[in-house]
């Protein structure tokens, strides 16, 4: 069951994270991007893997660390939650990158391999689009 939901995870997040690429301009992606509710898919498996061992992960959280933090990991649980907490925290960050970049015009060209990375290595991807959205200022109405 672990492993199941270690992989829902993402699948749940994969539609929202399509439409950001694929279909950036698309009415319905932004309607559908809009809504912060798009990672509470991702959220509910975390909470399915966290509640059963929330005694460990509380420990793991208010008395951080290292060791604890480790042992934590090692139990497959444990990591397939935090596994679910990245990928809607992932979706989170790219859902503001996604409505951000709309809002300031920039190409969808330039998005999409900025919000690939940030699937991947969301804080590389963050600081990545960071650096471009200082460079932009917001269109202001004539």
């Amino acid at each position: 069951m672990t492993q199941f939901l270690f992989q829902l995870a993402f699948l749940l997040a994969v539609p929202f994270w399509a439409l950001m690429i694929l279909a950036p301009t698309w009415s319905v992606t932004h309607r559908v991007i809009s809504s912060p509710w798009i990672i509470v898919p991702p959220l509910v498996v975390y909470l399915c893997l966290a509640l059963p061992i929330f005694g460990d992960l509380w420990t793991a959280v208010s008395r951080p660390s290292l060791a604890v933090f480790q042992a934590f990991l090692a139990n497959p649980a444990g990591a397939a939650a935090l596994w679910a907490q990245v990928i809607a925290w992932d979706l989170f960050i790219g859902r503001w990158m996604y409505l951000d970049s709309r809002e300031r015009g920039l190409h969808p060209l330039l998005m999409a391999p900025i919000l690939v990375l940030t699937i991947l290595l969301s804080p590389i991807g963050a600081l990545l689009y960071l650096g471009v959205r200082s460079t932009v200022r917001v269109p202001t109405a004539a």
